[in-house]
């Protein structure tokens, strides 16, 4: 399976938890900012809960919180949390082995496929929510400059 939205959902909804780090937040507050379906907000939540990110409580004033400060959270600690199998499609089945290209492809692509993750995970990994938050709050404080 290669990159889908989750990410970014995930993404995004671990920076809204941590801008207002302060309060829980309901997965309806987190899909009203996405101008998403609450359903798809809260199996996004689940599956960055069971990565242990963030965590829910119930009843009045429940809602979702981050488990750990935002600046221990990567992006790619986020897209491994909802993400499943590799990035970059491979061949559905083994190609023809009576064709030169057919025989090494597989091989081939699997080398530059790899290093192509590997490059990605790296620079998903240098970034963090809390990274995310400040610029959030810079474009925010420059827009209301611009005003």
């Amino acid at each position: 399976m290669s990159l889908s939205s989750r990410s970014a959902v995930a993404i995004h909804a671990l920076t809204m938890l941590a801008r207002w780090s302060d309060k829980s937040l309901t997965s309806a507050e987190i899909a009203d900012s996405l101008a998403s379906n609450p359903v798809l907000v809260r199996r996004v939540l689940g599956s960055l809960r069971d990565a242990d990110l963030v965590r829910s409580t119930e009843g009045r004033g429940g809602g979702w919180t981050l488990t750990r400060a935002p600046r221990a959270i990567t992006l790619h600690d986020a897209y491994l949390a909802v993400e499943t199998g590799p990035l970059l499609s491979r061949h559905p089945h083994p190609p023809s082995n009576a064709c030169e290209v057919g025989r090494n492809m597989q091989a081939l692509l699997e080398s530059e496929f790899q290093d192509a993750e590997d490059a990605m995970a790296e620079r998903l990994g240098r970034t963090t929510i809390a990274d995310l938050v400040t610029k959030v709050l810079a474009i925010e404080r420059e827009a209301q400059l611009n005003r």
